[in-house]
């Protein structure tokens, strides 16, 4: 994965971080991918100085420099409500940061320091009622000055990439040929039930996208799909107004397709 400086999502990721600063927002909470808790359990982030894991194909001072800000108050909050809900909630006192939440946070403050972060695991059981449940746990965060994130991926299916050009010339983002019929026709279902569906339909339209023909296509496991359902619990409550709109999409690899979404309105 590259860091493009101008690359289109970098620079809406940078807008989001500046919306938040211009709102006052207090600190995010975010689901990544690739740490996922075993058995019936949650973790959250406690780790007050976490290290950056490597990242393949990147030098090491486009990402190591930057100085995270991890939110150990505001993980005691989450421990708290996830507790509450009747999760198994456990702190994390040794967590490392994975790249799919930290990138997001560089590019979100890229030129200040970052607003306090927590980091919530998913579940490896891939249930995505479990991980809605989640979502609508911490929802009531949204109102005390929190925004809410899930990094994952509308379609992320690494063994079916194309990464040729990668290897040879450190290029993710080369197309030399269209994406995959599969490809698309899960990154437009993605779309169609995002954009079409508010509250609690909005819930379920992603969780019945876990059943959907090219969904095993889309995703070779399922680790890059939950925190899609872990934000739709966050925005799916019975007071949700919308609307639910697309910020900006890339695709890497030929066949993985990164769109960002944002659910809701800031007001």
């Amino acid at each position: 994965m590259m860091l493009g400086e101008e690359s289109e999502p970098a620079k809406i990721w940078e807008e989001v971080g500046n919306e938040c600063l211009r709102r006052g927002v207090r600190r995010i909470v975010m689901m990544g991918a690739h740490w996922a808790t075993l058995g019936d359990a949650v973790e959250v982030s406690m780790n007050p100085e976490p290290k950056k894991l490597p990242m393949g194909g990147v030098r090491d001072d486009r990402y190591l420099p930057y100085k995270l800000v991890p939110d150990i108050e505001g993980g005691q909050e989450v421990l708290e409500r996830l507790c509450a809900a009747g999760f198994k909630a456990q702190a994390a006192p040794k967590f490392d940061w994975i790249h799919d939440t930290f990138l997001v946070i560089i590019r979100m403050f890229p030129h200040c320091v970052p607003i306090p972060t927590t980091l919530v695991s998913m579940n490896a059981r891939y249930d995505p009622h479990f991980h809605v449940k989640i979502g609508a746990a911490l929802r009531p965060m949204r109102y005390d000055g929190t925004l809410i994130i899930g990094s994952g991926g509308s379609v992320h299916n690494l063994y079916r990439n194309h990464w040729e050009h990668m290897f040879r010339f450190s290029d993710n983002f080369a197309q030399p040929v269209p994406p995959d019929d599969w490809a698309l026709q899960f990154r437009q279902a993605v779309e169609d039930a995002i954009l079409c569906n508010e509250g609690p339909q909005l819930r379920r339209a992603l969780t019945r996208l876990m059943k959907h023909p090219r969904f095993r296509d889309a995703h070779g496991t399922d680790d890059h799909w939950m925190a899609s359902l872990f934000v739709a619990g966050a925005a799916g409550g019975m007071d949700e107004l919308g609307p639910n709109v697309i910020m900006g999409e890339c695709w890497e690899l030929v066949n993985m397709c990164n769109t960002q979404y944002q659910l809701g309105s800031w007001d």
